[in-house]
């Protein structure tokens, strides 16, 4: 890039590449950085099939989103031997997965991304860093004057007008001095129903390591034995029925003890779909007889869920370790899939389980990363509690808050995991809601934007801005916001502050990006407690 950047982001993520685009869209020029090889975060390196809300194909969904969405589907029809049922879709699944109405693989969601900003690349607009981590913040004041990354070559100082955090542990809004939280708030700050009573940094959400697999019946792809497999084996939580080496876990909602199996014949009460289809990325079923004849599903379930040890908070040595043990939780289970687990036939194992590294882009099979579920999180100007989203701490029927200053929307149940702190899931019903500026504009630091799990919300309300959707709306209004600011030589907080810029911002989100800023209203006051669900028919 022969000029210097009007944009710096930190963190190539779901967030990231949202904003990117959008500030770049919008005439800005845009460094971006990536801790991995790929773009995409939460959609690629961490390999999670997307979690999306109900009314992700309706023109409320962010419109970079759609994009990406149309883009992969379109991806599957050009490339890939789809059957002619398939290839006519007009919402075609490639996984046919019940998380999700569409789920792909990593791979070619990285390659989707890909595509979408090879433009910008070409015309040096943009510049992207991949495998460059930030090791160093220089803040001056009340201002980021340059952030400091390390890549195959060495360090590199970077700066910009205005700095976004798109890391996935909130790495530039954690940095020293800058004013920042993690682990759980406590009642008596926060007042939510179902805040612990005391504040625990510690108390943290589970990370997990995720792969995929495929299913070579008669074939045998039983791997070494992990060092601690009968650690995991034999341990058993005491919020958890049994070790997690099983099928057997808790229902996240009502807290029920549950059997659910790898593969089933025939759904149950008890698992009215299997694990096999849950996250599964590519269902033989779309793809033309004697070409894809196996499945390929994303292991992201919770046998995987690590919650021995906080990754924040702690030393760099016990963060480590921690993403070390993390791992090899997720190389036990699939050991003990290949090895133990009770099959329907009576008999154990299934070492025809086989990991596949093509389709995380690994060499050992695993994702690039863990999967976060919980970052650091900046102070910001305005904190979204689970009072302005919550159903149960709102009342049926009333809706979620409508906030003035709405640069998104967004909906997910408030879904934690089991935490560090020994708490088992926190699963509670949500409004649809909006994302308010107030959230992305820290209390100090004049030129930073947080843009991912790192915006102003608390231990609960994460839970439901965590997920993709939410995190490529959240980098849209960053992106718009810092090509506003920089246009009209304003700080960022500025224009919350007064409201005749805040109408004009938003007219930008609306009128000229798209972006919806406010549900319908049956939609905002809709609310349910969702019956078990019911698998698929392709």
């Amino acid at each position: 890039m022969n000029a210097s950047p009007d944009l710096l982001i930190i963190g190539g993520g779901t967030s990231g590449v949202a904003a990117a685009l959008t500030a770049l869209r919008l005439g800005l020029r845009v460094v971006m950085t990536e801790e991995t090889d790929w773009l995409g975060g939460q959609l690629t390196a961490q390999a999670v099939p997307p979690d999306e809300n109900s009314w992700i194909e309706t023109a409320d969904a962010p419109p970079g989103y759609a994009e990406f969405r149309g883009r992969v589907r379109d991806y599957y029809r050009r490339n890939y031997p789809l059957t002619a049922a398939a290839a006519s879709n007009p919402r075609l699944d490639p996984g046919i997965g019940i998380v999700s109405r569409m789920c792909h693989e990593p791979r070619v969601a990285a390659a989707v991304i890909d595509e979408m900003v090879a433009p910008w690349l070409t015309s040096g607009r943009l510049e992207v860093l991949r495998e460059h981590r930030p090791v160093h913040v220089e803040v001056e004041g009340d201002r980021i004057r340059s952030v400091t990354v390390r890549g195959p070559r060495g360090d590199r100082e970077l700066s910009a007008p205005f700095v976004v955090d798109a890391t996935e542990l909130g790495e530039i809004v954690g940095w020293e001095d800058i004013e920042h939280t993690i682990g759980a708030e406590g009642q008596r700050d926060t007042g939510e129903l179902h805040a612990p009573a005391e504040a625990n940094p510690l108390d943290q959400q589970a990370v997990s390591w995720c792969f995929a697999l495929e299913h070579r019946p008669g074939e045998d792809h039983t791997g070494d034995k992990p060092a601690r497999y009968d650690h995991w084996r034999s341990h058993v939580d005491p919020f958890w029925p049994g070790p997690q080496l099983s099928w057997v876990d808790v229902e996240p909602i009502g807290l029920r003890v549950r059997t659910r199996p790898i593969f089933q014949v025939q759904p149950t009460p008890d698992a009215p779909f299997d694990l096999w289809r849950f996250r599964r990325v590519v269902a033989a079923e779309n793809f033309r007889e004697g070409t894809i004849d196996s499945d390929v599903s994303l292991v992201n379930w919770p046998q995987i869920d690590y919650w021995e040890a906080p990754i924040l908070g702690v030393t760099a040595d016990a963060a480590a370790q921690a993403l070390r043990a993390s791992k090899e939780l997720s190389a036990s289970f699939l050991y003990w899939m290949q090895t133990e687990a009770p099959r329907e036939d009576g008999g154990h194992g299934y070492p025809g389980l086989r990991l596949r590294g093509d389709v995380t882009g690994t060499d050992d099979g695993y994702a690039k990363s863990v999967y976060v579920r919980e970052s650091r999180r900046a102070l910001t100007e305005f904190r979204v509690l689970e009072q302005h989203v919550g159903v149960e701490a709102r009342g049926a029927g009333v809706g979620s808050e409508l906030f003035r200053d709405s640069v998104g929307l967004g909906h997910y149940r408030i879904d934690l995991h089991p935490s560090t702190a020994g708490r088992t899931y926190v699963d509670i019903e949500s409004y649809p809601f909006q994302i308010p500026l107030g959230a992305l504009l820290p209390v100090r630091i004049d030129n930073l934007l947080p843009a991912g799990k790192n915006i102003g919300t608390t231990h609960i309300t994460n839970g439901c801005y965590r997920l993709h959707p939410v995190e490529w709306s959240i980098g849209e209004a960053v992106g718009a916001l810092a090509a506003f600011a920089s246009e009209r030589r304003i700080p960022p907080r500025a224009v919350r502050a007064d409201a005749t810029l805040l109408e004009d911002y938003q007219r930008l989100l609306g009128t000229t990006l798209g972006i919806s800023l406010r549900w319908p209203e049956e939609v905002r006051t809709h609310h349910w407690v969702p019956e078990p669900p019911k698998a698929r028919v392709s």
